[in-house]
Order: structure tokens, then C-alpha cells, then sequence
């Protein structure tokens, strides 16, 4: 039985603004480096076979620290990586909310029919992101990886993977924290062993 641990990246530099990061290459605050130390500090005794990262330097820099302390090389893995919000990206919802007004509420209410202007169709990055957790468990078989990725793609994952319409990943899974561990059974409908589970050496 494989099982799979998806953990989000440290805090960014964008995090205080709730700045929707997506796509671009943000860096970790000095918060979001000791998150990741963190993260390392558990990985050596969890029993990993593999860790796979999304190509962003957020998460590479979260998983690199794990890897070293693990004794793991990162695959990286380019279905991993955040969804791509458009003309939203580097934008608070402040300021999405005096740019397109109608545009917001539209996602605020339906965020996969009414994804933001410019950006990725949810159900596109649910896919990838679901072939992705797919081929990790086939090559791992009867292991347990962590999975370093994003926020977004994480929670629509688990909506695909649970039966759970990805209109409503927002509210099923308001908020992932960073470096907390949700672990998996992969399958159709997938296990859900944990959910937002803090690292106990993270900050």
C-alpha cells in the first residue's frame, strides 16, 4: 500500500499580502526557510522512500532540506507545480476587486466555471496534478513519499481524488498551512489518513 504525503511549501514573501503567488517564482521568507527545517527535522524518522517537488524554488527549497536530512534525492516533477492564476497573479483580492469586480465575484462563487481572467482551467491543473500523484504511487510501490507542492493544485487533488466536486475545493479545504502533512492512500476514491497535521518541529 502506498501512501503519499502532500505538504505544502514554506511561507513566501508574498504571504502577509495574501498575494496570489501561482506560477511565479517567489521566494521563502526567513519563516518559510525554518518551516522547511522543520520539515527536515521529521523527515529522517517517517519512514520515506521517496520525495518528489514541484520545480518552483519555493518548494525545491522546501524539499531540499528534507532530502539532505532524509538521504533522498528530489525528483522534480513539472505536473507538480501551482496553478497559473492569470492576471491575478502577484494581485491581492483587494485589488482584483477594484481591477474586475464581476470577475471576482464570479470565482469567489464558482472558482473552476469563474477561474480568474488569464488563468489555468482548475480541471486541467486537477488532472496533471492527479496523472502526477498516479505515476509517484506506481513508483513507489508499498512506499510512503513526500510530495512538495502547492496550496491550489494540493486541494484539487483531493477533491478529484475523493469525490468531491472541485467547485468546491475553497470550501471543503479552506486554507492548507505550510509544511502540515496530509497523507493519502491513492486510489478511486482515495484514504485519507491525515489533514492538515502540523510538523512538530516547524514553526
Amino acid at each position: 500500500m502506498t501512501r503519499l504525503v502532500l505538504a505544502r511549501h514554506g511561507e513566501t514573501v508574498w504571504h502577509a499580502e495574501n498575494r496570489y503567488a501561482g506560477s511565479s517564482d517567489v521566494a521563502l521568507t526567513d519563516r518559510g526557510r525554518a518551516q522547511a527545517a522543520g520539515l527536515a527535522a521529521w523527515a529522517p524518522s517517517a519512514g520515506l522512500t521517496g520525495l518528489w517537488v514541484s520545480p518552483l524554488t519555493r518548494a525545491r527549497e522546501t524539499a531540499a532540506a528534507a532530502g539532505r536530512a532524509a538521504g533522498l534525492v528530489p525528483v522534480v516533477d513539472e505536473r507538480l507545480r501551482e496553478l497559473h492564476f492569470g492576471e491575478a497573479e502577484g494581485r491581492t483580492r483587494a485589488e482584483m476587486g477594484v481591477l474586475w469586480p464581476d470577475r471576482l465575484a464570479a470565482f469567489e462563487a464558482d472558482p473552476v466555471a469563474g477561474h480568474l481572467p488569464g488563468g489555468e482551467d482548475p480541471r486541467a491543473a486537477a488532472t496533471r496534478m492527479v496523472a502526477c500523484l498516479d505515476a509517484i504511487a506506481e513508483a513507489h510501490p508499498d512506499g510512503r513519499v513526500l510530495v512538495v507542492a502547492h496550496s491550489t493544485v494540493i486541494r484539487l487533488a483531493l477533491c478529484t481524488l475523493l469525490g468531491i466536486p472541485l467547485a468546491d475545493y475553497r470550501r471543503v479545504f479552506p486554507k492548507l498551512v505550510n509544511v502540515a502533512l496530509t497523507e493519502i492512500v491513492p486510489g478511486r476514491p482515495a484514504a485519507l489518513l491525515q489533514l492538515n497535521s502540523p510538523v512538530p518541529t516547524a514553526p
